[in-house]
């Protein structure tokens, strides 16, 4: 057999011992709760500017502020890079000209 299969064979093989409660080398990885509402304080905005800023709609974002749900996905990254950096996040979204008006143009001819 290949390796690839004796790969993936022990994958399952621990990922049905894990599913029986029994001891297994499975590695587990969990993410934490987000404070969203601290990310929010550090940017200095309020829900609605916050919001509107990220492209979150402002009912999601109030749950995320009161535990009921977690951001996901490219959201979640996005608020662990304006966790950490915040000024690279918003530096990058303050320019004159939105990224959506260069798509598809040519440069001058020289």
């Amino acid at each position: 057999m290949s390796d690839t299969f004796e790969s993936i064979k022990t994958g399952l093989e621990q990922a049905i011992a894990h599913s029986k409660g029994k001891p297994s080398q499975v590695v587990i990885h969990e993410m934490s709760a987000m404070d969203v509402k601290s990310v929010r304080d550090k940017v200095g905005m309020t829900q609605r500017e916050f919001a509107t800023s990220f492209g979150i709609s402002l009912g999601t974002l109030r749950h995320w502020e009161r535990g009921d749900r977690q951001p996901h996905g490219p959201a979640r990254v996005l608020l662990n890079v304006l966790a950490r950096q915040p000024e690279a996040v918003l530096s990058a979204l303050s320019d004159k000209e939105p990224i959506a008006s260069t798509r598809g143009s040519r440069p001058e001819p020289i």
